[in-house]
């Protein structure tokens, strides 16, 4: 379609021709949003910049827009009759919807949310499944792998609102115009460099890294005078989606492995609500992504709140990465 489309009328006409595509629901996630951008833009203004005094499931504390950005897209999400229940990040289990609803919503609400505080790029992840059964609906109903999804995507709050999508036809993005309040097609078609000269990753972790991780990371630091025979730049923004955002506008590859520290923990960002939405947009352009060893679309769902280590980005690096897990 032409550049200047608005997402609605982009997924509709897409959803019209594909009644496998949930289009209602990823136009209710736009919308919803869109009202966490109004909040994100607020910030102090509002008084919802800061801790909330609370910790989530997982034990993290919660930021005051972390508990908002869930609240608006329950709401907002749970009025679409396509929609069966949604997971969530901040949530312990499910939140059913509509019990005629053929579509199950996934999602971080506000990644990144450390960095709300000092005016970072933060943004939101979601991924939709398919409900395979009927009945009343279960946490099992959402434990589906990562190739079985029919869209994912994210919106990043930054000096620009974008929305990036895909559900497997290609990896398309929109940003938000604040004068008509509508997503407009700025890119089709997406596809990331397999080669690259950045990597990103939390250094501060280094000593606790895994020796594969270590040896690439090395390399890579060794610059021209190393094996690589090339310089590489690093970059860490702490914002998941912001990382990915510019693998996306312009390649590299983004790590967040296993370490030491507690090996019992097979990584740190979770499979459903980060790692599977992310891997389904980065291999529908062209790029890979892996917990070290094996492809994340295919591990198995274990629990809605599992863990995973995180290798994603240009498929040579990303491959060259998981040959050394493999001991090659």
């Amino acid at each position: 379609m032409s550049q200047g489309t608005t997402f609605t009328k982009y997924i509709t006409e897409l959803g019209s021709k594909n009644p496998q595509i949930p289009a209602s629901l990823l136009v209710s996630v736009a919308n919803a949003c869109k009202l966490i951008a109004k909040q994100v833009e607020q910030g102090a203004l509002a008084g919802i910049i800061g801790s909330a005094g609370s910790g989530n499931v997982q034990g993290e504390t919660q930021q005051k827009l972390d508990i908002i950005s869930n609240d608006i897209l329950l709401e907002a999400c749970g009025l679409d009759q396509t929609l069966a229940g949604m997971a969530s990040e901040e949530m312990e289990t499910i939140f059913p919807a509509n019990k005629n609803g053929s579509f199950l919503l996934l999602f971080d609400p506000l990644d990144g949310s450390s960095n709300i505080d000092v005016n970072v790029s933060i943004g939101t992840i979601f991924s939709i499944l398919k409900k395979q059964t009927t009945g009343e609906l279960t946490e099992k109903d959402f434990l589906q792998a990562g190739c079985d999804q029919v869209a994912s995507g994210y919106v990043v709050y930054g000096p620009q609102t974008t929305l990036v999508y895909t559900t497997g036809q290609g990896v398309h993005m929109f940003t938000l115009d604040h004068e008509t309040n509508e997503f407009l097609l700025i890119k089709e078609n997406i596809t990331i460099s397999p080669d690259t000269k950045e990597f990103a990753i939390n250094m501060s972790n280094m000593r606790h890294w895994d020796q594969p991780v270590k040896r690439y990371v090395d390399e890579c630091l060794a610059g021209t005078e190393g094996a690589r025979k090339k310089d590489f730049n690093m970059r860490w923004i702490a914002s998941m989606v912001a990382d990915v955002h510019r693998i996306l506008c312009r390649g590299g590859v983004f790590m967040y492995p296993w370490d030491k520290r507690d090996p019992s923990k097979p990584g740190k960002l979770r499979l459903m609500y980060e790692a599977n939405p992310m891997s389904f947009l980065i291999e529908q352009a062209g790029g890979a992504s892996v917990n070290g060893k094996d492809r994340i679309m295919t591990l198995p769902a274990e629990k809605l709140h599992q863990r995973v280590s995180v290798v994603l980005g240009s498929k040579n690096e990303v491959d060259l990465i998981q040959k050394y897990h493999q001991g090659s």
